[in-house]
């Protein structure tokens, strides 16, 4: 399978860790929900930055300083041009689950005030749930969820409703890391707006897979992270809408997210250094501009997906003994499949993929209210991206052909 204007065997060979192999078989690796590989152009990165311009950002004056600031907030423009923001919208964090606290900490709990409501999803990762209880906690407002109907998709009159509440704050996921659901932002923000709620967006899952632009979608703050976007780890981004940066606290204080500081008290920067307290991720952030420079190289990777998604779906629909959570309509999910064997727990699941050399999660996968509403106690869970071919995808059937040999799972 392939589209006019992208060839997976050539993308591909830019991945050094796909040529291994696992337990004597190639690695087919379908876990890229939880991290992508990275391309070597990224690895060349980091190496460039330590053997050519290794130095502290925003504090020298010398030239390798100079250079390694230069290339750090070039950087920052990168993730702004690819995401339709402006770079002083940017802020550079350890993961996308720093850049949610920061939006709970640092906006909601002065804002919020004892009977407000946060409004989230039942499909929240823990990520974008955690956060906003300790804000509940602390604030005394209180937590509010959109329901999933059947098939894993927001159950938008309840939301509508619930909207019509006027919670302070919604907050919900952009893609979910279980469901494979892409929800409706663009509907769930107009809503927001006509009350004036403040949206967060957590958008760990859809970065690496839908186009984005901050001024169509509207959200006050929106969250990723580089090590699912063919980057690094231990680099994240928080997007803020620059009028609600300015209504933002800063969390981590100390050097750099300063403008003055006398013996008691401190004047901050301004944003986004006013939220980058002491040294950064250097290398992680400048490697994560060579990963979005190389998705913009490959081709319609977003086309090829879209075809990976209903291939995925039709194996399932032919796998005994499975059953697929999510929706079952390729146009409204990623492809992110999380699945049940009748009878076998998903870390035996897991287990037995790994001896083919498919690498795919097992668990709750940061989701346990989740799991808990759908009466799971776990699942399995495959998921594709840019270098993923249909060939591991039949290797992932051939593996729950031997799952259910292993543990007998009726057909």
């Amino acid at each position: 399978m392939s589209t006019s204007k992208y060839d997976v065997s050539a993308v591909r060979r830019e991945f050094p860790i796909l040529s291994r192999e696992v337990n004597g078989r190639p690695l087919a690796y379908l876990d890229s929900a939880a991290t992508s590989q990275t391309p070597r152009c990224v690895i060349d990165a980091i190496t460039d930055y330590y053997e050519r311009y290794n130095a502290n950002v925003h504090r020298g004056l010398h030239k390798l300083s100079e250079e390694s600031t230069a290339a750090f907030e070039g950087a920052r423009e990168t993730v702004a041009r690819y995401i339709g923001a402006d770079a002083q919208e940017i802020i550079f964090t350890g993961n996308a689950t720093e850049a949610l606290n920061l939006a709970a900490q640092g906006w909601a709990m002065t804002h919020l005030r004892p009977g407000d409501s946060i409004l989230l999803t039942e499909m929240e990762h823990h990520a974008n749930l955690v956060p906003w209880q300790v804000v509940a906690q602390r604030t005394g407002s209180h937590l509010r969820f959109i329901p999933i109907d059947e098939e894993g998709r927001l159950d938008m009159d309840e939301a509508r409703r619930l909207i019509s509440d006027r919670p302070r704050i919604l907050a919900f996921p952009h893609a979910s890391n279980v469901l494979g659901t892409i929800n409706p932002v663009a509907e769930l923000v107009s809503l927001a707006r006509d009350i004036g709620a403040v949206v967060v967006v957590d958008g760990a899952q859809a970065a690496p897979h839908l186009p984005l632009d901050m001024k169509e979608l509207g959200a006050d703050f929106y969250a990723f992270s580089a090590h699912k976007m063919c980057g690094p780890t231990g680099v994240g981004v928080l997007y803020g809408r620059f009028d609600r940066l300015e209504e933002t606290s800063p969390i981590l204080f100390g050097g750099s997210m300063i403008s003055r500081v006398r013996w008691e008290d401190s004047d901050w920067n301004i944003p986004p250094h006013c939220f980058e307290a002491g040294t950064p991720n250097i290398e992680g952030v400048i490697a994560f501009a060579a990963a979005i420079r190389f998705l913009e190289s490959i081709g319609d990777y977003r086309t090829y997906e879209d075809l990976l998604v209903p291939y995925g779906l039709s194996l399932f629909e032919r796998m005994p003994g499975v059953r697929l959570i999510g929706p079952t309509t390729p146009e409204d999910r990623l492809g992110v499949f999380s699945f049940t064997v009748d009878g076998v727990h998903p870390h035996d699941v897991s287990q037995v993929a790994d001896e083919l050399g498919v690498a795919i999660r097992a668990g709750h996968h940061c989701c346990e209210p989740l799991h808990k509403k759908l009466g799971l106690h776990g699942t399995a869970r495959a998921s594709v991206y840019l270098y993923t071919t249909t060939q591991e995808l039949d290797t992932l059937a051939e593996a729950m052909d031997r799952v259910r040999q292993v543990f007998a799972v009726a057909t």
